[in-house]
């Protein structure tokens, strides 16, 4: 939903901000339900009030206020996840409390923890299920890039689903969860935030070596005369 900012007018401090301004808005309410306001007084009062936008604007932004998270957890950030709907961070407030026991029934799949090859293909499942459109956030260290467990056991969930938020942490607390959510928000409003290379004109602080620059990786440990251990 497009809304556009204006300044406000600057009050005096000695103003006197009595009921009258108040009592205008009233009578010009009651006359305009009553048809007794006309050509450019009703042209002013509607541009006041009313707010235009587009189908998809309005459907993006009732989407991004309803969305329905699958009761899923896989590992320790579960724990995490649970906490925002308690009333410390109370997710709520944007409408996202309503986890649901089906896949059938969510639409915003939390991949709290970590992420064995064996249960690859149940997330996956689980996934495929879920109502479109739909959505998925790796929480943590370890379903965004192994993390702690990084052995041959684990795998990153973006190896074998679409992923449109990664959260960091070992674990993250219950506000950065917060945070990616309403990230995943703005995203699904098609209103992302400006990078912030871009919103702090920070562009060529890259900490990049070149690759002509780069040392060539030496070998500690040379193969021995037989193949093997």
């Amino acid at each position: 939903m497009a809304v556009t900012r204006q300044k406000l007018a600057v009050v005096p401090a000695d103003a006197d901000l009595s009921k009258e301004d108040f009592r205008i808005r009233q009578l010009r309410a009651r006359d305009m339900l009553r048809g007794d306001l006309e050509g450019e007084d009703l042209e002013k009062y509607v541009e006041e009030r009313v707010l235009t936008t587009t189908l998809d604007k309005a459907v993006a932004w009732a989407r991004s206020n309803a969305l329905f998270p699958a009761t899923f957890g896989l590992a320790c950030c579960a724990i995490e996840m649970m906490s925002i709907v308690a009333a410390r961070v109370d997710v709520a407030r944007f409408g996202f409390e309503a986890f649901r026991a089906s896949p059938r029934q969510a639409d915003l799949l939390i991949l709290s923890g970590r992420i064995s090859i064996k249960m690859a293909p149940v997330v996956r499942r689980i996934y495929d299920q879920m109502l479109e459109p739909k959505w998925a956030i790796a929480m943590g260290a370890c379903s965004s890039s192994q993390g702690l467990f990084n052995n041959y056991a684990i795998v990153p969930a973006d190896k074998f689903m679409p992923v449109d938020v990664h959260v960091p942490g070992c674990p993250p607390r219950p506000e950065a969860l917060m945070h990616g959510i309403l990230k995943l928000r703005k995203m699904i409003q098609d209103d992302p935030d400006i990078p912030w290379r871009e919103g702090h004109k920070a562009h060529g602080t890259e900490e990049v070596i070149p690759a002509d620059e780069q040392e060539a990786a030496v070998n500690v440990l040379l193969p021995g005369p037989t193949s093997g251990a």
